[in-house]
């Protein structure tokens, strides 16, 4: 039987999701305790589709996307939900899928193409890194060698 190093050896190395990701220090992100209004003016704003939602030790609780905020609407329609008092931890969505830091693109475009998500943090020991989109991991097949089968 052979061991992972020897199964490993003969397999194609791909780059890691960090070379493409966003760093966290680059990233717009929210607090849980913020209005979803100053939200959904931030996205506006600020052309983002989403971003991750961090707690007051900076740790990932969540993301608020675009889809998340469109719920007001139903909230304010059907439920006469005034939209002041609301808060983004009332619309983001709080189980996450994310990636480690040692996940390589083919993992992320695989985690892409089987799940609505369009980004995915990227967690180190459980902090938060950065993140990468779909639009970011795409660019990653521009530099995949083809393989011969």
């Amino acid at each position: 039987m052979k061991s992972k190093e020897e199964l490993e050896a003969g397999q194609p190395k791909y780059e890691s999701v960090t070379k493409y990701m966003v760093g966290a220090g680059n990233l717009i992100t929210f607090s849980p305790d913020q209005t979803i209004q100053e939200v959904i003016d931030i996205i506006i704003n600020k052309g983002i589709s989403g971003a991750p939602v961090l707690d007051k030790d900076r740790k990932l609780v969540g993301i608020i996307s675009e889809k998340d905020c469109l719920r007001i609407i139903v909230d304010q329609a059907y439920h006469n939900l005034p939209a002041s008092d609301r808060k983004v931890s009332d619309y983001m969505t709080a189980k996450v899928k994310t990636l480690s830091s040692n996940s390589d693109v083919v993992e992320a475009a695989n985690e892409f193409l089987n799940s609505p998500v369009r980004r995915l943090p990227i967690l180190e020991n459980g902090v938060l890194i950065g993140q990468v989109s779909r639009r970011d991991i795409l660019k990653a097949a521009k530099n995949i060698n083809q393989t011969t089968w």
